[in-house]
């Protein structure tokens, strides 16, 4: 049995979150992270883990904060959009 429950976090600190965990991997422009271990390190701390963090990846995508590569299977923070990410991150991540 799991002794750490999963909370039930809002779609603004799962987007924060995921944005922090590439911020804190310089993962900017061409370097990236496989979406695969995104979501497998997030999903421990997330209910309904897969489908919700699938759909912010999605979210980030459209809003121009995340830039996907590899046929979509890999993804980084869009450097056009530092200044915004970084002031997304600290406002929620505090």
């Amino acid at each position: 049995m799991n002794t750490m429950s999963k909370r039930e976090l809002s779609e603004q600190e799962i987007r924060a979150d995921l944005m922090h965990r590439l911020l804190r991997k310089h993962c900017w422009g061409a370097k990236y992270l496989p979406l695969d271990t995104i979501i497998r390190w997030m999903s421990g701390k997330i209910k309904r883990n897969g489908k919700r963090i699938q759909r912010v990846v999605r979210q980030l995508v459209n809003e121009g904060y995340l830039i996907l590569h590899k046929r979509g299977k890999t993804a980084s923070l869009n450097p056009a959009k530092s200044r915004e990410i970084v002031e997304f991150i600290r406002k929620i991540v505090k």
